[in-house]
This record gives structure tokens, sequence and C-alpha cells, in this order.
């Protein structure tokens, strides 16, 4: 009789031990359940606050972000023949105090062999030497070392042209922070140093996707100047319908960041005019690239800018569109690739000779 009740409260206490380590692993199961929410809760905190005061504490981060114009792509921009641009020169130019920028001239290709060795002078001098000059505006991302945009500087060579590629402010090696008012200023001083020295030659403005903006808006200026350029390209280019909905021009770049549904990008005393608003008011001819299968860019709102250009009383028939197919796969930044592009730039130029 005793062994059984002994036995009976051996089994009693194990059970109450079961019991025990039950409620504990509930215990800690609803512990751990309340440290993640609480971290979750926290960290959405983070997140929902972070994109609100970064922007006001440090604007140049979010500039930097948007324009990832800090990118160096490991390259020493003061050396394009390292690129195999060996008849190309770097040289700085200040656009206003405090700016300087970085920029490469490429001559012709015919000017090869003699531009060995060559100084500043000796470039400076061959834009008047009567072969078109293409200044090209490039778009928001990485500087003048980009692969694509070292294409287009060997296409405008081999086809006999002058190809001058500017970092804006705040790109590559540029000093100074980007802004919309800024890259404006720095394309029209480079346009007017271009002019100087280039006497009689025809000097075309070629912009690429936020580089469009940067082009309508420094050909209407120049236009109000009484000193327009002889001819505009628009590569990529987006109309008000990216205004319309995400804000003024520029800012729709924004979208690429998770914070913008939390902060505006930031504010400038003047906002530049959008392309469709700029065409309307253009007289210089105007050819309009865009691919099919651009995925940053619908091909849509290249039609929707040639609709407008065509309905402008100071361009009508200046205005010419050229799609690519999309099977091509050159979407935002292959175009210079297209064995047709040589001929279509030539007709273009030769259009605004005669």
């Amino acid at each position: 009789m005793m062994r059984r009740r002994v036995d009976g409260a051996a089994a009693s206490d194990s059970t109450e031990g079961k019991s025990g380590k039950d409620k504990a692993v509930k215990v800690r199961a609803r512990s751990s359940w309340r440290v993640w929410i609480k971290w979750t809760f926290l960290v959405l905190c983070v997140l929902y606050a972070a994109p609100r005061v970064i922007p006001r504490l440090f604007p140049a981060f979010v500039q930097h972000m948007v324009y990832s114009h800090a990118i160096l792509w490991f390259v020493d921009l003061s050396r394009p023949a390292d690129l195999a641009l060996n008849h190309t020169i770097n040289m700085y130019l200040s656009s206003e105090e405090g700016i300087t920028l970085g920029v490469w001239h490429t001559v012709p290709e015919h000017k090869w062999k003699e531009a060995q060795g060559k100084d500043l002078e000796w470039y400076e001098k061959s834009l008047g030497d009567g072969s078109p000059v293409f200044i090209y505006l490039h778009a928001n991302m990485h500087n003048r070392a980009a692969p694509h945009r070292i294409g287009v500087a060997n296409l405008l060579s081999s086809l006999g042209y002058h190809a001058v590629v500017m970092d804006y402010r705040g790109f590559g090696d540029s000093t100074g922070e980007p802004t919309e008012n800024g890259l404006i200023t720095d394309s029209l001083y480079l346009y007017h140093w271009v002019k100087v020295r280039s006497k009689d030659s025809l000097v075309i403005i070629w912009g690429h996707s936020i580089g469009t903006l940067v082009a309508t808006n420094t050909a209407v200026k120049l236009q109000e100047q009484g000193n327009p350029a002889d001819g505009v390209m628009i590569e990529g280019a987006f109309t008000d319908a990216i205004n319309e909905k995400y804000g003024p021009p520029f800012t729709w770049f924004y979208l690429k960041f998770p914070w913008y549904f939390f902060s505006a990008p930031p504010k400038e005393s003047k906002r530049a005019e959008s392309n469709a608003d700029n065409l309307k008011k253009m007289r210089t001819p105007l050819l309009i690239l865009h691919s099919e299968d651009d995925q940053v860019v619908p091909f849509t709102m290249a039609q929707e800018l040639y609709s407008t250009a065509k309905s402008a009383p100071n361009l009508k028939e200046q205005v010419k569109l050229i799609s690519f197919d999309g099977s091509l796969g050159y979407r935002h930044n292959g175009l210079y690739r297209d064995p047709a592009l040589p001929g279509i730039l030539r007709e273009f130029v030769q259009s605004l000779i005669s």
C-alpha cells in the first residue's frame, strides 16, 4: 500500500512538472511575440520618420541619391585616353563662381593623328574648322564616362563632327550640387563657350532623358537672347503627363526612392519649364529620337511631344520623330548602337545647312 502511494505521488509530481514546463513555453512564446511586435512597430516608425527628417537635415544626400552624380565608375575622368578616347581632351570650365565643370571635347575622327599630343588651345581652335559641333547633355545617372555616352562621342566623331560632353555641376568631377536651374545655367554657359570658338560652324544641342529638359530650356533661353541654337535633338524625352501626376519637371525622378511619398524634393525659387511648354515656344529645328521599348519613358510620350511640336506655329515643318522598333532592344540608353543612326544624323545636319 505504501509503495502505491509513493508511486502515485511521483506520478503527480511528474504531471505538475510537465504542466509547469508547458506554462513556461507558453509564456516564452507570448513574450517573443510581444518583442517581435515591438520591434516591428519601432522599425515602421523609423521608416516613416527618417524620410521626413533626412531630406531636411541633409538635402545634399537626397540630391546625390536622385542624380547618382557621385559615382565615378572607378576611372580618372581627367584621362579620357584611358577609355580609348585618344583624340579627346579633358578640360575644366567655370560656369559661375564656385562651380567647375568637367568637359570632354572629342574632335572628328579624321583629325585623330593630328590631335595626338595637342594642348587645349589646339582643341579650342579646332572647333572653328567648319565641322558641326554637338553639345551632348546627359541623363541623371553617373557621368560622362558612362559607356553609352562614350558611344555617342565616338559615333559623332566617326561622322566628322565634334562632340562636347559635359558633366553638370555635382556630376562626375564637377563641383557644386545639382539643381534644375543650375543644370540649365551650366548648359547655357557651355553653349556660349562653344559658340565663341566655333565661328560659323553649326552648333547642335543633343539632350538625353533628363537632359532633354535641360536642352529644351536652354534652346528657349538662347532664342530669347537672340542667339538660337542651330538645331536640337531630344532622345528619351518625357511629357507633362509625368508632371501632372508627380509634380514639376525633374521631380519625377525622385519616384525611384521610397521616401518620395513622405517628403518633397528640394524646392527652388523658379522651376524649369516642361518639354511640352518649351516646344510650344521653340523655333529651332527639332529631331526626336525614341525607342519603342524604352523602359523609363514610354514611347507614347515621344508621340505626344511630336504632336505638340507639330501644332506649334513656330516649328511645324521643322520637327521630325524617328522611332526605333522595340524588338531591337535599345531601351532607354542604347540608340547609339543602331546602324541607321549615322544616316539619320547626317540627314538632320544636312537639313540645317540647306
